[in-house]
């Protein structure tokens, strides 16, 4: 095996580890992953996000985000507007701000107290050369073809 397919390896495997953590960590909460990557989402945003942002941020597919949501505005802890032809905005309500208090924001507390503990050029060289290879492969993934 080579150096690059371990590193690859390595990497993929911190990758599934870090997802389960926060798999866990959703569990521990008593929410849904996609529940927890709305409301986290909506907390980090200052409370409201148009979908499509929810979508991209998440990395979750639309039709998840919109049964996610269901069950959210359901619970009373979230609402939705139009605004635009085919846009929506979400916004958590003083519910669902509450609920977001109570979970997702002791999760954004605790990574914001580890990446503030990390030099500030070890923080932007993790966030640069993250950024370059999601850059990259979305650009190669265009290249995929079944």
């Amino acid at each position: 095996m080579t150096q690059q397919s371990k590193q690859l390896r390595r990497f993929n495997r911190l990758v599934g580890e870090t997802d389960a953590v926060y798999h866990e960590l959703a569990n521990r909460l008593g929410l849904s992953d996609s529940a927890f990557q709305i409301l986290y989402t909506l907390r980090a945003e200052g409370g409201a996000c148009p979908l499509r942002d929810i979508c991209a941020f998440s990395g979750l597919t639309k039709q998840t985000v919109n049964s996610a949501l269901r069950k959210l505005e359901a619970e009373g802890s979230v609402t939705t507007e139009s605004s635009g032809a085919r846009h929506k905005t979400v916004m958590l309500t003083p519910k669902g701000a509450e609920l977001a208090e109570k979970t997702v924001a002791k999760v954004i507390e605790i990574e914001n107290e580890i990446l503030g503990s990390w030099p500030a050029e070890d923080l932007e060289k993790y966030i640069r050369l993250t950024e370059e290879f999601l850059v990259s492969v979305r650009a190669r993934a265009q290249e995929v073809h079944s």
